[in-house]
């Protein structure tokens, strides 16, 4: 019991640093052995919090949009969200422009070879993204599965990542028929209400495995990669993480001022979910963590927070969908030797916002929108091939400043519209796992 009280009272946030350390320091001494004996822990980790993801979305926006009772213009609050979703975007963009422009990452680097396991994306249209938001089958939706055609003319389901938009829209659709029944549905509101709240709950005992996780998914990272496969393309890894560092502390740090806001407050609040973004690569998999880091350390409206994180999870993409193809169209230029004119830069910009939006929802977005603005740039596609080979390093990067931008557009929103609780995000609470309150009663549990 005391042992249990113990690590629960050290700030979350260090007991993730503490596993990141030592997880880098035993990739480091163990090698490739660190993959077989820490790998699973990783994976197992990141399979939790993909298994809370889905219900937490359904339910936390079906008791949201349930809840609302003309109380809340959700029309409203969308525009602005998708509005600040377009300008942020336009701001990462040129960000990545501007590091590949002043560092010259593609400049002097010597002959590169594609990956061995890369293989081409095939871009899917704007139409089939589109019309892919309405699920032929929300079950199957809420299973992460889809139906596919084989070459005989099978049909299958198949797992996939890109559900969450069609999980967001039949839940929202089920919380409009709520409010339109009214009063005849009142206990079906209240059911949705109570099991956003259980979810929120297990939510919180997934998150506090997230130390362990990180121990074993940064061991496996450090053990697998080594330094040889990084050193021909440390100038794009540098660049890259420079400029996500950039539009994180900058950018991010001047939309907070504009509206009164202290950054600091903002970032201590938004550090356990950075943290998990960063380890598990993966904005889906952070959402559980960026959902309660909106709700309970900024002080964001619950049922807005419901609606705004999870679809941000799925369409904003400030590293991988405007920082990352911006730098990397530079970058290959500069390699190439292609001298890029005012024109094709304008095309890098518009072609990376516009995709961002137009690939959400599918997986691999980041080498889907690297091979979007490269058709557009005119620039050889096969070239994203030597990227590749360090693309878990830079998802990492890419990964935190998406999560990052999730949970910025909901608290600035939510201060334009007064949907912001002020005493809560000056507290600024850095616990995305157990209350603080809750110490003792858990640990009572554990022991």
């Amino acid at each position: 019991m005391k042992l249990a009280t113990a690590w629960l009272r050290i700030p979350f946030w260090q007991r993730v640093v503490g596993g990141f350390v030592l997880g880098a320091l035993a990739g480091w001494l163990l090698g490739e052995d660190a993959v077989t004996w820490f790998g699973p822990l990783g994976d197992i980790y990141v399979n939790l919090i993909k298994m809370i993801a889905v219900p937490l979305v359904f339910f936390a926006v079906v008791s949201a949009v349930g809840a609302l009772h003309g109380q809340k213009s959700i029309a409203a609050l969308g525009g602005r969200t998708f509005a600040w979703f377009a300008a942020t975007a336009v701001l990462a963009v040129v960000v990545g422009l501007a590091a590949g422009w002043i560092l010259q990452p593609g400049s002097g680097v010597g002959a590169l070879q594609v990956a061995a396991d890369y293989t081409a994306k095939e871009v899917p249209r704007v139409a089939d993204v589109l019309f892919n938001i309405v699920p032929s089958n929300p079950f199957q939706a809420l299973a992460g599965a889809a139906q596919t055609k084989l070459a005989d003319g099978t049909t299958v389901l198949v797992p996939r990542n890109g559900t969450v938009l069609q999980v967001i829209f039949f839940a929202g659709l089920l919380g409009f028929a709520l409010v339109k029944l009214g009063e005849r549905t009142a206990q079906l509101r209240k059911l949705m209400g109570e099991a956003s709240e259980a979810m929120i709950q297990v939510t919180r005992f997934v998150l506090e495995f997230t130390p362990l996780g990180t121990f074993g998914l940064i061991a496996a990272l450090v053990g697998g990669y080594g330094f040889e496969q990084l050193r021909p393309l440390l100038s794009f890894v540098v660049a890259l993480y420079v400029a996500c560092a950039f539009h994180i502390v900058v950018v991010y740090s001047g939309l907070l001022l504009a509206h009164g806001l202290n950054p600091l407050k903002f970032f201590r609040g938004a550090a356990s979910a950075m943290q998990v973004a960063f380890v598990a690569s993966s904005s889906f998999a952070a959402m559980p963590a960026s959902l309660r880091s909106a709700i309970h350390n900024h002080g964001v409206d619950r049922d807005y927070a419901a609606f705004a994180v999870p679809l941000g999870a799925s369409i904003k993409m400030d590293g991988c969908g405007a920082i990352y193809p911006a730098l990397a169209a530079v970058f290959i230029a500069q390699y190439t030797g292609v001298e890029l004119s005012m024109s094709q830069y304008l095309v890098i910009m518009l072609a990376s916002v516009l995709g961002s939006f137009g690939t959400a929802g599918v997986p691999g977005t980041a080498v889907i929108m690297a091979t979007v603005v490269l058709s557009a740039a005119n620039l050889p596609l096969a070239a994203i091939g030597y990227l590749y080979a360090i693309d878990r390093i830079l998802d990492m990067m890419r990964t935190m400043t998406n999560v990052t931008g999730q949970m910025l557009v909901p608290v600035l929103v939510a201060k334009e519209t007064g949907l912001l609780d002020r005493e809560v995000y000056e507290a600024a609470s850095s616990n995305v796992g157990i209350a603080e309150g809750e110490v003792a009663e858990v640990a009572r549990e554990k022991a």
